[in-house]
């Protein structure tokens, strides 16, 4: 079973799914079988992880709403929003509609060549959620807005605005901080922290990234913002990229006054902020973005999983003097694109999606149901989870479940025994952490209460009988 996220990348590559006998299990079915034995032989290893016994994964077949259904026809709620994509629900009916459409009439552009309006139209949009919205309180005269590159999946956004810095400062430095997940890719890889993501292609990486700590009381923020300090004057650091709560990293909140003082800290250094708030963004926290909660405005904002709402797209926004300072005009040839910037299909989602998130008011309807959920998850599973210590974190639906054992170690084991547990009764959570320790509840933002109540009751159940 996977101890993170996305799922076999980390537990494949310490397990060896193609000597495991799924048919072992009674949960799984025929249906479910014949596709993992299909996958086994036809997909790379260290991709789908399948446990030995059989247990895990479920095969989905579809989703709607909060529900998914498995290939056996079993359904399940899902607490996760595939790793937090469908904010406004599997399958949409106006994303989905908006997504058809635009197939019929238009399924695919030329990029950086030939565009299309929806492209423009959305790098508008986000102008207008973004920086523009941001900046209203300000005077007239030093209002902006931004300005966007369209990629395809969330460390392309990440790598775009770590150029993007580059360019702009001609300093090649990156800090990053312990804990981070930025994506996979060559670029992105340097600023991800977790060494088994980085280890086996360490020789082939650039090494402009350097990690300090990241803070979670208020007696570590000054010995974070040194460490930051220090390497500002010992490197030629041109940005700071940090996710504003850590998602794969446990849903890991700062203290509330460290990302204020790491905002100054880069001001005075004329070094840039890129948050990426691919996993936060649009809603997830209670907020459009994680930084409104602390009243920061980066330079550069990364974009994706909920863009779009299930189509590969993500946005790298920054403000538009500085996006300007930093590319030149183009002169035919683009320093930086690719075969589907901005697609149609994309673009015309990410649209809906957006118009959706408004028109349900699901950033408001995140902050109170996240409230409710950490509420519930406080009162019932300190008792239930005995003798594991629980802490409960995260802001709206971003919630998060430590499980720490009597001598402060990490309960990576017990969670995903717990994980795998509910699965079989129905519910779709994950472990995140660098431990696999920390329950994560990433729901779609259209949760009802009543779906959280039976998660937290479910929860509770599992916990107790593990006793």
């Amino acid at each position: 079973m996977p101890n993170s996220g996305q799922a076999g990348r980390r537990a494949a590559s310490h397990r060896n799914p193609s000597s495991a006998d799924p048919r072992s299990h009674p949960f799984l079915g025929a249906h479910t079988s014949a596709v993992l034995g299909e996958l086994q032989r036809y997909e790379s290893r260290n991709v789908t992880f399948v446990a030995p016994d059989g247990a895990w994964p479920i095969v989905w077949e579809r989703a709607r709403g909060m529900h998914v259904w498995d290939v056996e026809g079993r359904r399940y709620l899902d607490l996760t929003a595939a790793f937090g994509v469908t904010a406004c629900g599997h399958a949409n009916p106006c994303v989905v509609r908006a997504g058809q459409q635009q197939m019929a009439r238009l399924g695919h552009a030329m990029g950086d060549v030939h565009p299309h309006a929806l492209k423009a139209h959305l790098a508008r949009e986000l102008s207008r959620l973004t920086f523009e919205r941001w900046n209203r309180t300000q005077p007239a005269s030093e209002r902006t807005h931004g300005k966007t590159i369209f990629c395809n999946s969330g460390f392309e956004a990440v790598e775009a605005a770590l150029k993007t810095a580059r360019l702009l400062t001609q300093r090649p430095g990156v800090v990053a901080f312990s804990g981070a997940y930025h994506g996979l890719g060559y670029g992105a890889l340097n600023a991800t922290h977790r060494e088994l993501f980085r280890a086996p292609f360490r020789d082939q990486l650039g090494g402009f990234g350097r990690f300090v700590p990241f803070p979670l009381s208020d007696a570590e923020v000054k010995a974070a913002l040194d460490q930051v300090a220090r390497c500002f004057r010992r490197h030629p650091t041109g940005a700071v990229l940090i996710e504003p709560i850590q998602g794969r990293g446990g849903n890991r909140v700062p203290p509330a006054r460290f990302l204020p003082a790491l905002r100054q800290l880069c001001r005075r250094h004329d070094v840039l902020l890129i948050l990426d708030e691919i996993y936060t963004g649009l809603g997830r926290t209670g907020a459009w973005f994680a930084c409104e909660h602390w009243g920061v405005v980066p330079d550069l904002i990364c974009l994706g999983k909920a863009l779009t709402g299930g189509f590969p797209l993500s946005a790298c926004v920054g403000r538009a003097g500085l996006m300007d300072r930093a590319w030149p005009e183009s002169a035919g040839e683009a320093l930086h694109t690719s075969t589907y910037l901005g697609h149609p299909v994309g673009c015309a989602m990410a649209l809906a999606q957006i118009k959706e998130i408004r028109a349900r008011r699901l950033v408001t309807h995140s902050k109170a149901m996240g409230r409710h959920l950490q509420r519930r998850l406080a009162a019932e599973l300190p008792r239930a989870a005995a003798p594991l210590h629980v802490e409960v974190r995260g802001l709206g639906l971003m919630a998060g479940v430590a499980l720490t054992r009597m001598d402060g170690s990490p309960a990576g084991a017990e969670a995903l025994d717990i994980v795998r547990h509910l699965l079989h009764r129905g519910f779709i959570l994950l472990p995140e952490g660098e431990h696999g320790n920390v329950l994560s509840l990433t729901p779609p933002l259209i949760v009802r209460r009543a779906e959280l109540d039976r998660t937290v009751d479910a929860l509770a159940r599992v916990m107790k009988g593990r006793r």
